[in-house]
């Protein structure tokens, strides 16, 4: 499974293992789609730069239509696997570095997925 595919990849980055961009490319672009698929819309935006970038409904915001959602989230592809697999928290991920903007920004409800 793509999580099983991301907790392979965190495993390895601890274990100070070289892991392949293509792995890293493929699981994040995977639990991307998983992420826009559970959560159709355009509230807000996800990038997960330079593997993906994704719009997902959250919470009551207005459904955008052109160009980018006024709420971003975006962060790199390990902290990325690591909130959609549980191994780092929400709160944790936002003090250490990903960008958050607009009211609807707060996915802390949609990570770990299920």
């Amino acid at each position: 499974s793509e999580l099983g595919l991301a907790r392979l990849i965190i495993a390895g980055e601890r274990a100070s293992l070289a892991m392949s961009k293509d792995l890293v490319a493929l699981a994040t672009r995977l639990l991307a789609q998983r992420l826009a698929t559970a959560r159709p819309g355009r509230t807000v935006e996800v990038r997960v730069p330079p593997y993906a970038a994704v719009q997902v409904a959250h919470g009551h915001g207005p459904t955008h239509t052109r160009g980018t959602p006024p709420s971003v989230v975006e962060t790199d592809p390990l902290t990325f696997l690591r909130l959609a697999t549980g191994d780092l928290t929400w709160e944790s991920a936002v003090a250490s570095g990903v960008r958050i903007s607009g009211v609807h920004a707060d996915l802390s409800d949609v990570f770990p997925f299920g």
